[in-house]
C-alpha cells in the first residue's frame, strides 16, 4: 500500500513554511473583516456593545474562524476591545475630551513629520503624496455609510501616514499609525462639505513638501488639523455626544449617524 506523506495530503511538509494563508480563505477573511469593520463604522453594532461571534457567523454565514480573525484586526485598529470573560465589545466614541487630546497628540506630531518630509522626502515619496491628493480630488461626495466614505478615509490616512514615512524617521510614523485617529473621528458624526476643505488642506501641505520648504509645511500641517479640529467640535456642539449604552449584543441598529472627515 503507498504511503500517504502529509504533503500528498495538502498538509504543509515538514520544513515547510506558510506564511500566507490560502487566497481563498484570505479573500473570505477580509471580506469578513470589512463586513463587520462596516457594522462598526455605521452603529449597526453600538458603541460600546458586546460583539457576538455566534452570532456575527450566523448575520454573516460565515463560520466563527473568519469572524475570530476579523475581530483580532479590529482590535488593532482600535475599533474594538477584547475583555476578560465578557469577550469583545466595540469601542465607545470618543467624547468631546477625548476628541481634543487626539488633536492635541496629533498636534505634537505631525507638523514636525511634514517640516521633516519637506526636508528628506524622496522624489518617489513626492510622487506619491500628489497622487494620493488627486484620487482625493475624485472621489465621490459620501452619502453617511461607510461604503460611501470608505475610500475617501483609507485615503486620508494613507496621506497623513505617507508625510510620516518621507520624514524618515520609523517612530514618528509608527505613532502616527498607533493613533488610528482616522477610524475613531469619521466614527462620530458628518461634516458637510468637509471633504472640500480637506482636500484643499492636504494640498497646500503637498505643495510646501515639494518646495522644500519645512516652516510652511508644518505650518500648513497645523492649520488643516487645528482646523478639522474646529469642524468636530462644531458638529459636535450641534448633534451632541450620545453615547451607546453598551448593553447591546452586536447586532441592533445604532443611531446611524453619518461620518466625519478629518
Amino acid at each position: 500500500m503507498p504511503s500517504h506523506s502529509s504533503s500528498a495530503a495538502g498538509a504543509p511538509a515538514e520544513g515547510e513554511e506558510h506564511d500566507e494563508p490560502p487566497p481563498v480563505r484570505q479573500a473570505l477573511s477580509d471580506s469578513v473583516y470589512e463586513s463587520v469593520k462596516a457594522m462598526v463604522m455605521d452603529h449597526e453594532i453600538a458603541p460600546g456593545a458586546r460583539v457576538g461571534i455566534d452570532a456575527l457567523s450566523r448575520t454573516l454565514k460565515v463560520s466563527p474562524t473568519p469572524v475570530r480573525e476579523a475581530l483580532a484586526r479590529l482590535e488593532s485598529d482600535g475599533l474594538v476591545v477584547k475583555r476578560a470573560l465578557s469577550g469583545y465589545r466595540a469601542t465607545e466614541l470618543l467624547t468631546r475630551q477625548g476628541l481634543a487630546e487626539l488633536f492635541e497628540m496629533r498636534l505634537l506630531l505631525e507638523p514636525r513629520a511634514a517640516a521633516l518630509a519637506a526636508v528628506n522626502a524622496t522624489e518617489d515619496q513626492l510622487d506619491a503624496l500628489e497622487r494620493i491628493v488627486e484620487e482625493m480630488q475624485a472621489q465621490p461626495s459620501p452619502n453617511g455609510r461607510y461604503a460611501s466614505y470608505r475610500d475617501f478615509a483609507a485615503l486620508d490616512q494613507r496621506f497623513h501616514e505617507a508625510i510620516g514615512q518621507a520624514a524618515h524617521r520609523p517612530l514618528l510614523v509608527d505613532a502616527v499609525q498607533r493613533l488610528h485617529a482616522h477610524l475613531h473621528i469619521f466614527r462620530l458624526s458628518n461634516v458637510v462639505g468637509a471633504g472640500g476643505p480637506t482636500v484643499a488642506e492636504h494640498e497646500r501641505i503637498v505643495r510646501a513638501v515639494l518646495r522644500r520648504n519645512p516652516e510652511r509645511a508644518a505650518e500648513a500641517m497645523t492649520d488643516h488639523l487645528t482646523r478639522s479640529m474646529e469642524r468636530q467640535l462644531v458638529e459636535g456642539e450641534s448633534d451632541g455626544e450620545g453615547q451607546g449604552d453598551g448593553d447591546g449584543q452586536g447586532e441592533g441598529q445604532g443611531d446611524g449617524e453619518p461620518p466625519a472627515t478629518p
